[in-house]
């Protein structure tokens, strides 16, 4: 499990950067790739790592759309970037991914908010992700 922390922990650090920078997921992902490709210092990038930020791609309107709307008293823009970020990777892993379970997903959003981000951030980010686990079946349902 240990490889699926440090896979979620760059993906993240990719949409991150992708955020900061205001430029493209996908970019900032082919950068990574190409970089570890090129220099031996670089840690490669992982298939998991590639298929959630593809899958938060993929997704990312329908993903913001859904944080704006279940985050109280927030909007996007107002968030911390981490938390936004973080966000943005666990409801993509909740809701499109179905190889982790939903418990794990919350533990490890919570985890790097504890790592990257503000004492309040860890209990916003699992209460959000929380909220969207429980109405996860009727999201699925409207996706179809």
């Amino acid at each position: 499990m240990a490889a699926r922390n440090t896979a979620r922990k760059r993906a993240f650090q990719i949409l991150f950067e992708a955020d900061q920078r205001g430029t493209d997921v996908l970019t900032v992902l082919a950068d990574w790739v190409r970089h570890s490709r090129s220099d031996t210092r670089q840690p490669p990038v992982s298939e998991f790592t590639m298929q959630l930020v593809e899958g938060y791609a993929e997704n990312a309107a329908r993903i913001d759309e859904l944080i704006a709307q279940y985050a109280v008293d927030w909007t996007l823009d107002r968030m911390p970037v981490v938390d936004r970020n973080l966000l943005r990777l666990g409801a993509y892993e909740l809701i499109w991914e179905d190889g982790t379970p939903d418990a794990v997903v919350l533990d490890e959003a919570v985890q790097l908010a504890k790592e990257f981000s503000t004492d309040e951030s860890p209990a916003f980010v699992n209460g959000l992700l929380g909220r969207l686990k429980d109405l996860k079946p009727s999201l699925r349902r409207d996706e179809a």
